[in-house]
């Protein structure tokens, strides 16, 4: 049997082989410009024969490199549905060895578009001294794509910036015709008094003639755009084109001398190549044997449900659910979520329903489907959705609940522009109807069931705008002795409890800090950025105001001041309590409640988690601190560590 890396290993490896492929007392211009993942919705026939192709087309590269410093490679043949094409070169003005250093360091980058991530089939990686790309198809000949791109620095010119950006503009026009003509490729500059630019353009070996010429030229008009940026780059299909102000380019090909020490350098980066690979099939195998894993535990499941079903008063039938959505018509569309499509359904005896759509080759669907059945069919609270049943027998499996026709929170605050804002008296009851909900979840059922994906779109709303909590795909059974339980993060970023995203150790206290969240959501009308560098983080606003004694200034301006301060001051405490970074210091939701009723004392709040204090630092900064301090990233790094869900009545 197959023996596998443990996690520590691989972290291991890939920690070794990035760190060997930055060793470099060369210039290999390895400044990375753009990295562009393609993706397919079409599933891999076959994504272990891809994997190992991509892996083959990848070792033949570092030969052909070596040989003639660009290289076209074709994993698993021309002729089958895995086949993966391969290209690289370096620009015509690199050394060989720094144009070795830099495609070795390539292929250690090009593995964060994966070709066994979901959807990913692709991908290519644009360094300012040479180019990696593979993909599914034969785009060798490929010189324009819907993937090219511009790319400008962030710094601006300092001097006159209409003679800048004309000299930019005769500077990509005078390459862009002389590169064809020049072996596809030329540098230049024009120099006016003490400004100067300089530019280089390049086709890829396989992009000739005519081709070139269309590619450059598509490189020089958008490259216009990028003035007073000091610096830009054209980066298409069959081309790369950049200028800079300062000179970045060798003025020959001629090689530079090697000494002993680059000569080790270039072993180094090929280890490091070596280690790359080595890792792509050792989490392959990993992946294929968690498939594997994933599967035996699926059909377990699925015969479980099979039996709850049939046994129960649950079943619908698959014809009776698609007549009544009028055969899952567009106009019949509520919404669309990360778990499937909602429908409303009219039932034969004039009863409405929402019905959710979930697909059988979505990959948590049994799960999810699970979850849904086991755990919430026999839950009745008039604060949570109900589940009326479901179908299991047709082509795809579908859950009916209550028909709720307000739809989310999220809508109402944020989407719809059509309808009064939520008054006052209406947010405190949406407040105290969503706690008492996830009190009976967490306190008083006959089981004890954390939430984990407390949001706005979640909490939909009846007529008369009563709080119902919806989407229970990824709850989780609390053991009643245990004092928390691990598990993979899941949930959304920005309302998941710091414990939780770093050490993966959930209670129903995570559902407390969620649900303090959206309550300061609520009251302050704005949404909560925590993950985002770039957005001032509103529970930042909220410590800040609490702290310096202004917390109503928080509540939303839009109900123009109707409103008792001390009540607002008062519901915004409670929220404080709940998002405390110390999970042990953070009410249950039964307290919460008597909190809300005005039948409990408030106690003193202690800072959030992701804040420095506004006495020590400016606002705008968001950094982590309290008890489970560790570097957070921004919400497109941090989807590796938690899953991104969407609401089942996510707005169209």
């Amino acid at each position: 049997m197959l023996s596998l890396p443990s996690p520590a290993s691989l972290l291991f490896v890939i920690s070794s082989a990035f760190f060997f492929a930055t060793l470099s007392l060369s210039d290999p211009r390895a400044n990375l410009a753009a990295l562009i993942c393609t993706n397919s919705t079409t599933p891999l026939p076959d994504r272990r024969a891809f994997v190992a192709n991509f892996v083959a087309a990848m070792d033949a590269v570092t030969p052909q490199i070596n040989a003639q410093r660009f290289a076209s490679a074709v994993g698993g043949g021309t002729s089958g549905n895995n086949t993966v094409y391969a290209f690289a070169e370096c620009m015509k003005d690199l050394d060989q060895m720094d144009c070795n250093l830099c495609v070795a360091r390539a292929k250690t980058q090009i593995l964060r578009c994966f070709p066994f991530q979901m959807g990913i089939r692709g991908g290519r990686l644009f360094y300012d001294g040479c180019y990696l790309r593979y993909d599914d198809y034969n785009f060798f000949n490929e010189s324009l794509s819907p993937q090219d791109s511009t790319v400008c620095d962030n710094e601006d010119f300092g001097g006159n910036e209409t003679m800048f950006r004309n000299d930019v503009v005769e500077l990509g026009r005078n390459l862009s015709l002389q590169a064809p003509s020049n072996g596809g490729f030329s540098v230049g500059s024009v120099i006016r008094g003490n400004a100067s630019v300089y530019g280089l353009a390049q086709c890829w070996e396989f992009v000739n003639g005519s081709e070139c010429q269309s590619c450059l030229n598509d490189t020089a008009a958008r490259i216009g755009s990028c003035p007073p940026k000091e610096e830009g780059r054209g980066l298409n299909a069959g081309c790369y084109f950049m200028y800079s102000t300062k000179k970045f380019f060798y003025n020959n090909t001629e090689p530079f001398g090697r000494n002993e020490g680059q000569q080790r350098l270039i072993i180094l980066a090929a280890v490091s190549s070596t280690l790359a690979l080595l890792l792509i099939v050792a989490l392959a195998a990993f992946l294929v044997r968690m498939k594997l894993v994933r599967k035996t535990r699926e059909k377990r499941q699925l015969g479980l449900l099979v039996d709850v079903v049939n046994k129960s008063k649950l079943n619908f039938s698959y014809e009776l659910l698609e007549k009544a959505t009028g055969y899952f018509h567009q106009s019949s569309k509520l919404g669309q979520g990360g778990s499937g499509s909602v429908y409303k359904g009219i039932l034969p005896d004039g009863k409405p329903v929402a019905i959710k759509r979930l697909v059988f080759n979505t990959r948590q669907w049994v799960e999810h489907f699970f979850n849904e059945v086991n755990l919430i069919s026999d839950i009745d609270h008039k604060n949570l959705v109900k589940l009326f049943g479901c179908s299991i027998t047709g082509p795809e499996s579908l859950l009916v609940y209550e028909y709720i026709p307000n739809l989310s929170l999220h809508d109402h605050l944020f989407v719809k522009k059509n309808v009064p804002p939520l008054n006052w008296e209406t947010r405190c009851k949406i407040i105290l109807g969503t706690a008492e909900g996830l009190a009976y979840l967490h306190e008083e059922s006959t089981l004890r069931i954390i939430h984990r994906d407390i949001k706005l779109t979640n909490v939909l709303l009846d007529e008369d705008f009563t709080a119902k909590i919806a989407d229970f795909g990824l709850a989780r059974l609390f053991p009643e002795d245990a004092t928390h339980i691990s598990t993979a993060v899941a949930g959304t970023l920005g309302y998941m409890a710091p414990e939780y995203v770093v050490r993966g150790k959930l209670t129903e206290k995570a559902d407390v800090y969620s649900y303090g969240v959206l309550m300061m959501e609520v009251l302050s009308g704005k949404k909560n950025f925590t993950f985002s560098r770039s957005s001032f983080s509103m529970l930042q606003m909220v410590w800040n105001l609490y702290e310096s004694g202004r917390l109503c200034e928080a509540i939303d301006p839009i109900l123009e001041g109707q409103f008792q301060e001390e009540e607002a001051s008062r519901l915004l405490q409670i929220g404080l309590l709940c998002v405390q970074a110390s999970a042990e210091l953070r009410p249950s939701m039964s307290v919460v409640v008597k909190m809300l009723n005005k039948s409990f004392e408030i106690p003193t709040p202690t800072q959030p988690p992701f804040l420095i204090s506004s006495r020590s630092t400016e606002c705008s900064r968001h950094v982590f601190s309290g008890p489970y301090s560790s570097p957070q990233k921004s919400d497109t790094q941090s989807t590796g560590n938690a899953t991104m869900t969407e609401s089942w009545f996510e707005p169209r």
